[in-house]
């Protein structure tokens, strides 16, 4: 007796998504709720479940395919054998991820899973590896044998992490002179020194998605930036002084994005208008701030939501981007945790950043931008001397906020950052 696996249901108003990957080949035994395949949404990587234990029947879709809600996708058949010998077409997946990579073009399904090599999608038991989307692809990108790395996440399951570690302390290897001997039907001969290649990959969902809506907003919004710089010396001071104590207490590192969110919250509640939305002819002004912090996920950049920031402290507010940060990287952010917000934190700082103008999160009206920190020479109580500086930017729609409006959340937010009594007495 056959199974149906149907794509689950993804969230309101999500009515479709992209099959990204099947996790689980036909012929391969499955536990039930082990991930089977995984689904590409406008906002995060879902994974589909096995509904019950049996044997992987056929895949009634392929990567890449759009599926709706409700759709059938595969079937799962009863019995628990071993798993189906591998057809004889998938021999050509014994080529490394470096000759792949020069294949021209290469559809990114292939390179996100039949590509992998045949040892690294098998444990030492000869089973089977299932590995998520985002840990496939970087198996692929660093050339790592799974198989030889020992897995620390949820039922011994591999994270980028894991991969990463084995990345560094695995020696280069040596091509294979058997394989540098064979021929290659799938794959051209080395590029000759200056040969110029290309390739052709179909953008993810999310990226589509993200490129939708910035445009839309550029399209849509009056949009205007204003700058500002922070002198950073006391936030810093703080944070060299109380992290341990900090850590130890809290169980989370403090960072830099607690005193910025904090401060923000704060100014937001004297300028009201940064923190509102346009909703046809009315405006709409919100007594809470979610806010938006966008995050580096695999697949493009997503954006979680911190609800009621300003109920949080400090610690609280690091735990969840903290949280938030390591499960965009698991690709396990939810749904919901994507949706609303009311102003958005983007820090490019971290990538080295100087300056940027970022684009608002439409219905959002507002988002700052926070960039690296740099020694520069200012000028204190008529003396030129040396401090760790920062720029702030702040984006925003001109239809609802005004530049005095503007200029004023930043002062405000510069002035908590640069004394951060500020933040305990709200000042």
């Amino acid at each position: 007796m056959a199974t149906d696996v149907k794509v689950p249901t993804l969230g309101e108003s999500i009515t479709e998504a992209t099959l990204g990957q099947w996790l689980k080949k036909p012929g391969e035994p499955v536990k039930a709720d082990e991930p089977i395949a995984s689904l590409e949404t406008d906002k995060v990587a879902v994974e589909v479940p096995a509904p019950v234990a049996g044997i992987m029947g056929a895949h009634a879709v392929a990567e890449g395919d759009t599926v709706n809600v409700g759709a059938v996708i595969a079937v799962i058949e009863a019995g628990s054998g071993a798993a189906a010998p591998a057809p004889a077409a998938a021999a050509p997946a014994a080529q490394t991820p470096a000759s792949l990579k020069a294949a021209d073009p290469v559809p990114e399904p292939a390179l996100r899973s039949d590509a992998a090599p045949a040892a690294a999608t098998e444990e030492d038991d000869g089973s089977p590896l299932t590995l998520s989307p985002a840990v496939r692809r970087l198996v692929l990108e660093l050339g790592v044998d799974p198989s030889g790395i020992k897995g620390t996440g949820k039922d011994g399951r591999l994270t980028k992490d894991d991969v990463l570690a084995a990345a560094k302390t695995a020696p280069k290897a040596a091509p294979a002179p058997a394989a540098a001997a064979a021929p290659s039907a799938t794959a051209p001969a080395a590029a000759a020194t200056g040969e110029r290649r290309e390739e052709r990959v179909r953008m993810t969902r999310l990226r589509q998605t993200v490129a939708r809506r910035l445009k839309e907003a550029q399209n849509t919004a009056a949009m205007l930036t204003t700058f500002n710089d922070v002198d950073m010396t006391a936030v810093i001071e703080a944070r060299a002084r109380y992290k341990d104590l900090f850590e130890k207490k809290h169980g989370v590192r403090l960072g830099f994005m607690g005193f910025f969110v904090k401060a923000a919250c704060m100014a937001l509640k004297d300028i009201p208008a940064v923190n509102a939305s346009i909703d046809g002819d009315d405006i709409v002004y919100h007594d809470y701030a979610d806010i938006s912090v966008a995050v580096s996920a695999p697949n493009g950049l997503v954006v979680p939501v911190i609800r009621d920031a300003q109920s949080l402290s400090v610690a609280g507010i690091e735990k969840t981007i903290g949280d938030f940060g390591k499960r965009a990287k698991d690709g396990t952010l939810k749904m919901d945790e994507m949706k609303g917000g009311t102003f958005t934190i983007s820090n490019g700082g971290v990538f080295g950043s100087l300056m940027s103008t970022p684009i608002i999160n439409p219905p959002q009206s507002a988002v700052l931008g926070l960039h690296r920190i740099e020694d520069r020479p200012v000028v204190r109580d008529g003396q030129v001397v040396v401090r760790p500086m920062m720029y702030l930017a702040l984006s925003y729609d001109h239809r609802l906020i005004d530049g005095r409006e503007a200029v004023t959340f930043l002062v405000a937010l510069k002035n908590a950052i640069e004394d951060p009594t500020r933040l305990l007495i709200d000042l």
